[in-house]
């Protein structure tokens, strides 16, 4: 590659990490005060290609997604949030695949993925007329017959967007909501509450921290990620129904004093 190829591509790169840096600031500002609604947009993604797949995001329409913004909303509400905090719109299928999540857990493959994410989010936007938004989040979708376990989804609060990966079945409507919001919350600053063992981490990754006895639980935290049934065991939430936003996260959110 020649000297001035180079030199273009690496212009690019910092023309991109601008434009993400300056959309972060105004996001930021919106979530500090939250005096105005946040714009979710959520792309479906066939991720591996298969027809029951694509019959699944075909049957998808804005009302599926509901649940998840609903449940949201209504938790800024009991914080004292007097807006509507979040706005979905869905905009259906996307043909472009978003770059794997790295294998490796290594800061500077998750440095090149982060960067090489941002850009290819960025791109998207770009090209997509569907009005602008403060977040994208990206649903790889996959079939139940052909997948049995996903990969972990991602949410960024630099760049404001989401990968997150799915089952293609209705069956599983309930807890793809849940992955859903967890890494939505994550976009707008919430941090895990779970340990290397996938256990909810006492307090902050409890819905009841102070409930007596402490277990079992019967709701999950939403960043906790479970529901804690004994000091070893806990269970995935199937729908939002289970699920709340706790203090902890409430206050990462700047959802107090407002």
């Amino acid at each position: 590659m020649s000297k001035k190829r180079r030199y273009i591509r690496y212009l690019v790169l910092l023309l991109i990490l601008f434009a993400v840096a300056v959309h972060e600031v105004i996001v930021d500002a919106k979530i500090s005060g939250w005096e105005q609604t946040l714009e979710v947009r959520l792309f479906a993604i066939n991720a591996d290609g298969e027809r029951a797949t694509d019959k699944y995001i075909r049957s998808l329409k804005q009302a599926d997604f509901k649940a998840v913004e609903s449940f949201i909303n209504r938790a800024a509400e009991r914080y004292g949030i007097t807006i509507q905090a979040i706005n979905f719109t869905y905009v259906g299928e996307l043909i472009s695949r978003p770059p794997d999540v790295p294998l490796e857990d290594s800061v500077l493959s998750n440095i090149i993925w982060s960067l090489h994410f941002r850009a290819w989010a960025l791109y998207q936007s770009l090209r997509i007329k569907n009005g602008s938004s403060d977040i994208d989040l990206f649903i790889n979708y996959f079939d139940t017959a052909k997948t049995k376990s996903l990969r972990h989804s991602v949410g960024l609060k630099g760049g404001l967007i989401g990968v997150i990966n799915g089952f293609a079945d209705n069956d599983y409507q309930g807890s793809n909501h849940v992955v859903i919001a967890h890494e939505l919350m994550h976009t707008l600053g919430a941090t895990d509450k779970y340990n290397q063992l996938n256990q909810p981490a006492h307090p902050g990754g409890f819905a009841a921290p102070f409930q007596e006895p402490l277990f079992p639980q019967r709701e999950a935290e939403i960043m906790g990620g479970r529901i804690p049934l004994s000091v070893t065991k806990a269970i995935i939430p199937d729908s939002l129904d289970l699920v709340v936003v706790g203090a902890f996260t409430a206050a990462e959110l700047n959802w107090y004093g407002q």
